[in-house]
């Protein structure tokens, strides 16, 4: 949503929140019921949540307006606190950031150079390879494995490495990193290589064999990991996100960060999220339930699916898929960008069940073609 305080009224107001985030009673399968049609463009791009934020957090934006006169200092010492009192960690653990991209950035800037390179796999997100090459470093590109996870023995093994990062779940295959092996490779790298865990999508994972790190960053000063409210909490125009490691590790990374980069009211929003924990429940339960959906309309196809545990998928068309990006947008229908690792994959997120209906239609139409 654009928060200009007009357009932000006319979302917040007289049951408007409501109407958007009713509790989620049941989800009906994709193609039960003919949804009503999509209107305008249908932007599956940008692995956004398209239920947007909880009710508390526009609750806790529309007072927050009152504040906007004021620095956001106090505002970010208390979000700060309730994020490491949620982790269990101490308030010195945990540096806010302008969404998780930031925190990369800091990293990058922190952690590599000329003599340090960056280690990171191909493909995942982009935006750290772009930092660490403005400090001049050397950026080393390692292939997914077989299973599309992180191959973490051959990453572990780069000399020279001042930064590792690793995004789990990965984007933009939507796979993970098993706990096992990331464990490993945490275990095996030396004290003077900082290992970034980009946990963007930890909300969405199911698998047992996924876990979070934040627990082992006690026992290694040299990890950190990086959260944001972009995603399940709705929050991808507001911008705010987190990093959580060792108090000297964190004020390494502060010191390469600007002063108040997150404005009040994203403050505001992501304290009120932290506390909604049904919003996170059903965004979840919806995002599962579509996703099953799309991926056995697809399979219906005769197509395949990276298995996914993030709230998008990457299809493999056996083909250039640079073509079908621009079919899909001709049909209105705007998905990920090109992956020159994956060229033959498509990356899609998943939206609302009728969007997600007027996708598989547009695919079916452009393959078909």
């Amino acid at each position: 949503m654009n928060l200009s305080r007009r357009a932000f009224a006319r979302a917040a107001g007289a049951g408007a929140a409501a109407a958007v985030f009713a509790p989620l009673i049941s989800v009906k399968p994709l193609f039960a019921v003919p949804p009503p049609a999509v209107k305008g463009d249908i932007r599956l791009s940008a692995n956004e949540n398209p239920y947007g934020p909880s009710p508390a957090a526009l609750d806790a934006m529309r007072d927050a307006f009152a504040k906007a006169w004021r620095y956001p200092d106090e505002s970010q010492d208390a979000l700060a606190g309730a994020i490491a009192k949620s982790h269990s960690v101490a308030h010195d653990q945990v540096l806010l950031g302008d969404g998780s991209s930031e925190i990369l950035k800091v990293a990058a800037a922190a952690f590599t150079g000329p003599s340090r390179k960056l280690v990171m796999a191909a493909p995942t997100f982009e935006a750290i390879g772009a930092a660490a090459k403005i400090t001049g470093a050397d950026v080393v590109n390692v292939p997914l494995d077989a299973s599309y996870g992180h191959d973490v023995a051959a990453m572990g093994a780069v000399a020279g490495a001042g930064l590792i990062y690793i995004c789990n779940p990965n984007n933009p295959t939507g796979s993970i990193t098993p706990r096992a092996s990331l464990r490993g490779m945490l275990a095996s790298v030396p004290s003077t290589t900082a290992v970034l865990v980009d946990e963007a999508y930890f909300h969405y994972a199911s698998s047992a064999d996924y876990e979070s790190v934040i627990p082992l960053i006690a026992s290694r000063p040299n990890l950190i990991v990086a959260r944001t409210f972009s995603k399940i909490y709705g929050m991808a125009g507001l911008r705010c996100g987190y990093a959580i490691s060792s108090h000297e590790t964190i004020k390494q990374l502060a010191a390469q960060q600007a002063w108040d980069s997150i404005n009040i009211m994203a403050i505001a929003a992501a304290q009120a999220s932290l506390g909604d924990t049904q919003h996170v429940v059903e965004g979840r339960k919806r995002n599962a339930a579509t996703k099953a959906d799309v991926v056995a309309s697809l399979k219906k196809l005769g197509y395949e699916i990276i298995p996914s545990e993030t709230n998008f998928i990457m299809i493999n068309v056996r083909r250039d898929v640079r073509p079908m990006l621009a079919a899909m947008h001709t049909h209105g229908v705007h998905v990920g960008r090109l992956f020159p690792a994956l060229p033959q994959h498509m990356r899609v997120t998943i939206g609302k069940p009728d969007q997600m209906q007027a996708f598989v239609k547009a695919f079916g139409e452009v393959v078909g073609a």
